[in-house]
């Protein structure tokens, strides 16, 4: 049995998230405003059977697939909203699931730092290759979500409500992490925004 763990569809990649992305997927490559549906599933493998299915239902690119052991996931893009819809419903359909089956996300961790030091932001940007640098006296928001790929929704949607710059979004794994940064008061507004797009998704 194929358990979904994450099912979110953007609606428009935000300028800052579309080129993060394109720095880690090995696909056809996402640009800002494409609609994007992000799919993770149990056990890993049947990931490659999903993909099939997406490709084959609607006119939509892959823009990433990763296989694990545990968990498979995909990530398929499009300027029309339809297309990517359909291939959802579709995805949907072949495994007999709906939305709200998919596993509700949970907010692992959440945490701003404010007017983070020289010496941190040094270590946080060695870590961090293909986000933007984040620079000394800014705040800094991070959070961690279960499943992973909730987080690319939170930072869409955090990168729509504040002028923030994105450090890292690592959407794979057992918990998805996101890190950005900006004045105090953008990054209070993208936090808020980011905890409570994740929180509002239905799921069980």
């Amino acid at each position: 049995m194929i358990k979904l763990r994450t099912y979110v569809f953007i609606d428009s990649l935000q300028p800052q998230l579309a080129e993060y992305m394109a720095t880690v997927s090995q696909g056809f490559l996402p640009i800002p405003g494409d609609a994007c549906l992000w799919v993770e599933v149990a056990p890993g493998m049947a990931v490659h059977r999903l993909t099939d299915t997406a490709l084959k239902a609607a006119r939509v690119h892959l823009a990433q697939q990763v296989v694990e052991r545990n968990f498979g996931s995909m990530v398929i893009h499009q300027r029309d909203q339809s297309n990517v819809l359909e291939a959802g419903r579709i995805l949907l359909s072949h495994m007999n699931a709906r939305v709200e089956d998919r596993q509700k996300c949970q907010v692992a961790w959440k945490e701003i730092i404010r007017a983070i030091t020289p010496d941190h932001t040094v270590l946080i940007n060695r870590q961090s290759r293909r986000g933007s640098m984040i620079l000394p006296g800014q705040s800094m928001f991070i959070l961690e979500t279960e499943p992973a790929g909730y987080v690319i929704y939170a930072a869409n949607q955090a990168e729509k409500a504040a002028n923030i710059t994105i450090i890292d979004v690592r959407a794979v794994g057992a918990f998805g992490r996101l890190t950005l940064s900006g004045t105090e008061g953008d990054v209070n507004e993208a936090a808020a925004a980011a905890v409570a797009a994740v929180e509002s998704l239905s799921g069980v």
